[in-house]
């Protein structure tokens, strides 16, 4: 990162130590008092805090990407009492940061919280959390006992455990979770904002989507965008991994070169192969793509995406074939089993690379693969389809010499090698 924003930052870190949850009277000596401002007679539409939100260029960091204004003008245009819903699970394995907000910030996730439905008039809020993160549940349940917002002026917030998954996080899955039902997605529209939660319109943001609107709250759409670029302003948090000497959460500007937040994660370990953006949902780009914008404007340019906030780099002591096969069988398997592009096309896409990575080319699929993954993007109750898909794809363009060479003659001397892509959800990652 750049010396200019180095020195702006850290911003949604700031203050964290990393070894305690902090108190509301330590975050409020770091940032003040929160302003709230309740809703407007015109609605939250005109909100203050919704126009500096729209100002700010602020969107969704959980993967959407969704501009988190035109997502409570939506909410705000619905007649009855919304409800906020705070997703502070961690479904894609290669992420820590929301887990760390939640554990270590909870104030500023819940800052953000309260702005929000403040400007909505909302009256309830319920913090989301994996069932594997009992203990972050109850860190949160304490936090909110400290804040004077909550029980008072008939708005309650409510801790809930969801259970563990890649589609955990999946806004229509966790409304369904928390409603009783069966945790899987639905199809839309009708959106959370029309209907989400027990049916009532419903704001869903995941934790560091909430800290920075609690900070732009605070300090203005002109100050987040003092950092990052005109089209990925403001600053995010990364989780970086693999094969760098640091691994952990690192808040960077937006637009960060991918050289630039390799070297803040302490470099490389040794060689590369490549570097997986996005987690199982993103692409991977070859190891010469150091000046490499991270910004989501910027890779959208290059048909790419950070996701939640994920950056793997995959050193040369595995077989890049078993990393991807493996992985994409996970993600079969993650499947909520509802819809045919998962249950037959991810399957089969999974079927060949497994068959390619140990036995090579033996049924024909490795020529069927890219055709498959183009016939499942778009067709799906939720995204998982199009990720699987994007994930392959780019692995066919980045690794195609490995692939050829499996094609002929099945699998390598790296194939059985500990592979090095998670695919359980790793203990909390350091910042």
């Amino acid at each position: 990162m750049s010396a200019a924003a180095s020195d702006l930052l850290p911003r949604v870190l700031a203050g964290c130590n990393f070894s305690r949850p902090m108190r509301l009277v330590e975050h409020e000596a770091i940032h003040g008092r929160l302003p709230l401002r309740g809703r407007e007679r015109r609605g939250a539409r005109g909100h203050p805090l919704v126009e500096e939100l729209e100002l700010s260029g602020l969107y969704g960091l959980g993967g959407a990407s969704f501009p988190t204004a035109a997502k409570l003008r939506a909410v705000a245009a619905e007649r009855a009492r919304p409800v906020v819903v705070v997703n502070a699970t961690e479904g894609e394995p290669l992420s820590a940061k929301d887990r760390l907000l939640a554990t270590y910030l909870p104030h500023l996730v819940l800052d953000g919280t309260a702005a929000v439905a403040a400007a909505l008039g909302a009256a309830e809020v319920v913090v989301a959390v994996d069932t594997g993160s009992a203990e972050v549940a109850a860190i949160v349940d304490r936090a909110i006992r400290e804040r004077p917002e909550f029980g008072r002026r008939g708005l309650s917030a409510v801790t809930a455990l969801v259970a563990d998954g890649y589609l955990s996080g999946q806004d229509t899955a966790l409304l369904s979770a928390l409603g009783g039902g069966s945790g899987r997605p639905s199809t839309t529209p009708p959106y959370p904002a029309q209907r989400g939660l027990r049916g009532k319109p419903t704001f869903v943001s995941n934790a560091e989507t909430l800290a920075q609107v609690a900070l732009i709250a605070r300090y203005g759409a002109d100050w987040f965008r003092q950092l990052g670029t005109e089209h990925d302003p403001g600053s995010r948090l990364v989780t970086v991994s693999g094969a760098v000497a640091r691994p952990g959460v690192i808040e960077m500007a937006g637009g960060t070169p991918l050289r630039a937040l390799l070297h803040a994660a302490g470099g490389l370990t040794g060689s590369v192969q490549a570097v997986l953006l996005g987690g199982y949902g993103g692409v991977w780009v070859g190891a010469g793509a150091g000046d490499l914008e991270l910004g989501e404007w910027a890779l959208r340019q290059r048909r790419a995406t950070l996701g939640p906030g994920v950056v793997f780099v995959l050193g040369a002591d595995s077989c890049p074939v078993a990393e991807v096969a493996r992985a994409t069988r996970w993600l079969a398997d993650e499947s909520a089993g509802q819809c045919g592009p998962c249950i037959h096309g991810v399957d089969a896409i999974a079927s060949a690379l497994e068959e390619l990575c140990w036995d090579g080319d033996r049924s024909g699929g490795y020529g069927r693969l890219e055709r498959w993954c183009r016939l499942v993007t778009g067709r799906g109750a939720c995204a998982l389809p199009d990720g699987a898909a994007r994930f392959v794809l780019s692995a066919l363009g980045v690794f195609r010499e490995a692939f050829d060479d499996h094609a002929r003659h099945g699998r390598c001397d790296l194939c059985t090698e500990t592979p090095l892509l998670p695919l359980l959800h790793p203990e909390r990652m350091p910042a």
